[in-house]
């Protein structure tokens, strides 16, 4: 599947040949029952390949795989440093593989081809390396007890891990899972969601290549209320480390309760507030964070700066500057390497983000800038950035996640205010806050209810710090050494002398 360096991305794209199978047991294989679904091109709205369909039946081979390569220690039992010379084989397999990955990757989801290269490709790469980095520097404890008994307190994996990854990072939510878990010695079960399974089908094949043992890694294309469900829902699974939305989320805590109560870590929605005070001394900087806050990715990420609570005195200049570069960004062909802002993942998304534009309408919220869909003669799904005025936190368009580039302009008088407005939600995944006043900043840290608060900056982060949020955003970390403790089980050994 390795594609020519040589010509545009669009002269590469059609020499790619797109593998569509399910990944178990070490090999790529139909769905049983024989199905497919069409993968989509959201920048054009013609189908790329036919996907497998997995359901129940298909599952359950990728668990009894999972089991029987954990089971037999062939990867759990493996020294550390061997599982660390493997992942590292695999981050660099990934490396040499980025352009196919990422020209996948874009193909996938609408993603521009120059931040799924430049962004999405080194995220996940370095995410498989940090994590292979991080396998022997995992330690137990000794407890402090009688000089006659000695207690080991060791840290062991959790077993079958079943990955469930979104659609608006694909390659890089998958890795923020397999990385941790494979590094602590699990079996995975990855699940992509059905709008994005290229890059996880096709990294399965290269981490067989690295090392991986057969049934260490499974890629299990197919429905959430299929595939997602019977993972969800199966008897030996022993983990889901899940990436979505609330409802879903929800779900997948209710299916825990129903079967074997296994473990869930839950990454789920945001309404993330972007608090700009009178006292900010850099507006064109906040204006531009702002826009990259709620503009990224075509506003489809979980932590998007997507209510802006801005106070009076500035609000004029700051909405001035941001509606200048919303106007600017022009959404366009994702394979042009020019091109900064790509396409809707898919038309029902386009549909549910325009419905939200309209009840933001109907609710008396001003629209200044967007708020169309646009390029509609390529059959894309592609948006112009929005932003909104004059709205109250309590309409739908301040509530509900949105998921697309829409920005909700909240007034307020003052931090007090805007920290009551802040959090006034039902997430708590994200918040940033503009201010020179280190009191006030301070302030804000400690009472914004987010699982990560930037101060004068946004969207900011590496590997080093966790990622996750408070309320209904879900539990359980991603990112850094706290990410074990979703895939790993303390034991505790006395031994007496």
């Amino acid at each position: 599947m390795n594609v020519s360096t040589s010509g545009s991305w669009a002269d590469r794209a059609r020499q790619l040949s797109i593998e569509g199978r399910a990944f178990i047991d070490g090999s790529y294989r139909a769905a049983l029952s024989g199905k497919t679904f069409a993968n989509v091109n959201p920048a054009t709205g013609r189908v790329l390949t036919e996907v497998a369909a997995c359901d129940a039946e298909d599952v359950e081979l990728a668990v009894r795989s999972a089991r029987q390569a954990f089971e037999s220690g062939v990867w759990a039992r493996m020294a550390p440093v061997e599982r660390k010379r493997i992942l590292l084989k695999f981050s660099e397999l990934m490396s040499t593989h980025r352009e196919e990955l990422a020209l996948l990757e874009s193909l996938d989801v609408g993603k521009p081809i120059t931040n799924a290269l430049n962004g999405d490709l080194p995220s996940a790469i370095g995410c498989i390396q940090w994590y292979a980095e991080a396998i022997d520097k995992l330690y137990g404890e000794v407890a402090p007890t009688a000089p006659d008994l000695t207690a080991m307190v060791v840290r062991e994996p959790i077993g079958v891990v079943a990955a469930v990854v979104p659609w608006n990072y694909p390659l890089s939510m998958a890795s923020w899972k397999l990385g941790p878990a494979l590094a602590a010695g699990n079996s995975v079960i990855l699940k992509p969601a059905e709008q994005s399974p290229l890059t996880a089908i096709r990294i399965a094949a290269l981490g067989m290549e690295a090392g991986l043992p057969p049934g260490v890694l499974n890629v299990v294309p197919g429905f959430g209320e299929t595939a997602g469900q019977a993972l969800g829902r199966h008897m030996d699974v022993d983990a889901v480390g899940f990436t979505g939305s609330t409802e879903v989320g929800k779900l997948f805590m209710r299916y825990s309760g129903e079967s074997n109560i296994k473990r869930i870590g839950l990454e789920c929605g945001g309404k993330s507030p972007h608090i700009v005070l009178a006292d900010c001394d850099d507006l064109d900087g906040a204006a531009r964070a702002v826009a990259a806050g709620i503009f990224g990715n075509v506003g489809q990420v979980c932590n998007a700066g997507s209510r802006l609570i801005v106070e009076e005195p500035i609000r004029d200049a700051l909405l001035e500057r941001v509606v200048a570069i919303a106007r600017e960004l022009k959404p366009g062909d994702p394979l042009d390497p020019a091109t900064r802002l790509g396409a809707i993942v898919s038309s029902a998304q386009l549909s549910s983000v325009l419905q939200h534009v309209q009840r933001g309408k109907d609710e008396g919220a001003r629209v200044l800038t967007g708020g169309e869909r646009v390029l509609a003669e390529t059959g894309g799904f592609f948006m112009a950035p929005t932003v909104f005025d004059r709205v109250d936190n309590g309409m739908r368009l301040a509530q509900e996640e949105i998921f697309g580039p829409v920005l909700a302009t909240i007034t307020v008088d003052g931090l007090d205010q805007a920290l009551a407005v802040a959090n006034n939600t039902i997430y708590g995944l994200a918040a940033g806050i503009w201010t020179r006043d280190i009191r006030k900043a301070q302030k804000a840290s400690k009472a914004l209810r987010a699982g990560v608060v930037w101060i004068n900056c946004f969207d900011k982060g590496n590997m080093s710090a966790p990622f996750g949020g408070f309320k209904q955003s879900g539990f359980g970390r991603d990112k850094s050494m706290h990410a074990f403790d979703k895939y790993m089980d303390w034991k505790a050994v006395w031994t007496a002398a």
